[in-house]
């Protein structure tokens, strides 16, 4: 499996789970962007897995309001 259709596929897996909102979508993507940051802020190398997460959280939060 490829990279970008692992993405995609977590991605739609979450999207399609009834038991998270909206708003667990959008506090999620603001928590990994606020830690992004602060990694940023310091200098340190932001990690792989973390640019990946959030990815697939604007993903699937897209693709829960229905944009492609």
């Amino acid at each position: 499996m490829t990279v970008t259709t692992d993405i995609q596929a977590e991605a739609e897996r979450l999207a399609s789970d009834p038991r998270l909102t909206d708003y667990d979508f959008w506090r999620t993507l603001k928590n990994v962007d606020n830690e992004i940051y602060r990694i940023a802020s310091i200098r340190q190398p932001i990690p792989i897995e973390m640019l990946r997460w959030r990815r697939i959280l604007k993903r699937a939060r897209s693709r829960r309001r229905g944009w492609k």
